[in-house]
């Protein structure tokens, strides 16, 4: 009599975004949807800047098993030296961990989006100045639920060749001074664009 032998998938595990808020929340929600990738996106996972905090979820997400990508600002801790602190011990306690990937911009994620229409890495002196560059190619753009809901603008981002563009523009500025998007990791993480 044969028996019968459990096989466990030897799928990769499906990698889980972390965010500080709504705008990375709808963000990746919209990608995952238009470019059918394979991630997850829970609302547990969003709504802070608290480095401890993010560290927390990291943590949970790798313990679990997944991939965590954690999509976050720098923006304070370019003025605030505590804050700066724990962003560059985040960045060491997982520099050579291959299942977390931190994607953080300075200063905000709107310059990663800026990314898609503009090449510069002109220092932005807050997500606002950021916002307001970003509004010469999206006039309406509000980081408010009833906008961000609507995919439209994310969309538009991923057609005509803008998230291949923002990729290279974001690799290009990488390690220059000036304002910086370490979101690309997560893109080319989840897509196949190189």
């Amino acid at each position: 009599m044969a028996r019968t032998i459990s096989t466990r998938s030897s799928k990769s595990p499906i990698p889980v975004i972390i965010g500080a808020g709504i705008t990375e929340q709808w963000y990746f929600s919209h990608l995952r949807d238009l470019l059918n990738l394979r991630v997850k996106i829970r609302p547990r996972y969003f709504g802070t800047e608290d480095i401890k905090q993010l560290d927390k979820k990291i943590s949970q997400v790798v313990n679990e098993g997944s991939i965590a990508i954690c999509v976050f600002d720098a923006d304070t801790s370019e003025f605030d030296e505590t804050e700066k602190s724990k962003v560059t011990a985040l960045k060491k306690k997982y520099a050579s961990k291959k299942n977390v990937v931190l994607c953080d911009s300075l200063p905000s994620l709107e310059y990663w989006f800026l990314l898609h229409y503009e090449d510069t890495n002109k220092h932005f002196a807050n997500s606002h100045t950021a916002e307001i560059e970003l509004r010469s190619f999206i006039p309406q753009y509000e980081k408010t639920e009833s906008f961000l809901q609507n995919h439209k603008w994310v969309d538009d981002m991923t057609t005509d060749g803008k998230l291949e563009a923002a990729v290279n523009r974001a690799k290009k500025y990488e390690t220059a001074t000036g304002s910086y998007s370490n979101v690309y990791q997560a893109i080319e993480l989840l897509t196949p664009i190189k």
